[in-house]
């Protein structure tokens, strides 16, 4: 049966590189720099304990609608709006603008479009840096493809913005406006789950090379308010080492090394173009 995306998608064709896994843990500190996004969906699971079952099971919903059928992905997505209609609440003490007892809800548009965006924003910058050069077209396909994401976990077409450009110009206001606030329960929960989750002893040095390249990416204003120390040399070594690996080591890793392997079964939905598409109802 098809799948919502094939391999001619460009969502597809980005998020199918292990590199670009690293947006992944940039994207989660970003969507706990929202006060209101991190008790929704964050706060409220209660599993912030043991968060790692909760991320492998978002991981596992994106995964099914990226590369998946689009009857198991319409199934995921259904489940996951379920459980959003039912979770409410309020912020338990004031965060940045928002006063205590600010209501919230894990449906609300405004926080699933943060959620979206920090995803295809990070995902765009980590692949444009590490793997391979996106045309103006190919950017609009590749949002225009989360924008199809977005309308299966409950967003309208026109509540999300249209472009490329469109995104930018969200995480721009965002950045420069005064919603993003990073708590000091959002700054240790956030730096110990992404930065410092259990790994086994020999793969630490991994880790840290990871961070390295997380941390080095986030907005500067979020790495501030994360209290994250970096300087100019780091900026060096990070544009130095993103363009080697581009320009030398992608090129001739092998494609089973670099890439994810999509499961048997999806098909294909359509080709990108450069007439943009109608995004689907959930």
């Amino acid at each position: 049966m098809p799948g919502y995306f094939d391999d001619t998608s460009v969502i597809r064709r980005v998020h199918r590189e292990y590199l670009v896994g690293l947006g992944g843990a940039r994207a989660l500190l970003m969507q706990a720099a929202h006060p209101v996004a991190f008790a929704g969906f964050f706060m409220s699971t209660g599993a912030l304990e043991d968060p790692y079952p909760r991320l492998a099971r978002t991981a596992a919903v994106l995964d099914t609608i990226l590369f998946g059928e689009r009857v198991d992905a319409d199934a995921a997505t259904a489940a996951v709006r379920r459980v959003h209609t039912r979770m409410r609440g309020t912020l338990p003490e004031p965060v940045g603008r928002f006063p205590a007892g600010t209501p919230w809800a894990a449906d609300d548009p405004d926080l699933l479009l943060w959620i979206i965006a920090t995803l295809a924003d990070s995902g765009a910058l980590v692949y444009r840096r590490y793997v391979g050069e996106l045309t103006p077209a190919e950017l609009d396909a590749y949002w225009e493809d989360w924008r199809v994401v977005g309308s299966l976990f409950g967003l309208e077409p026109a509540q999300m913005p249209v472009g490329f450009a469109g995104l930018e110009a969200y995480a721009r206001e965002m950045l420069s406006g005064d919603v993003l606030h990073v708590s000091p329960t959002a700054r240790e929960l956030g730096r110990r789950i992404v930065l410092r989750p259990p790994v086994p002893l020999l793969a630490r040095p991994l880790l840290e090379v990871a961070n390295f390249v997380v941390i080095g990416w986030l907005p500067a204003r979020i790495r501030r308010q994360y209290r994250l120390w970096w300087d100019p040399a780091r900026t060096i070594v990070l544009h130095t080492g993103a363009e080697s690996t581009r320009r030398l080591l992608v090129p001739v890793l092998p494609a089973e090394v670099r890439r994810r392997t999509p499961r048997a079964g999806t098909g294909s939905h359509r080709p990108h173009t450069n007439v943009r598409r109608p995004v689907p109802t959930a």
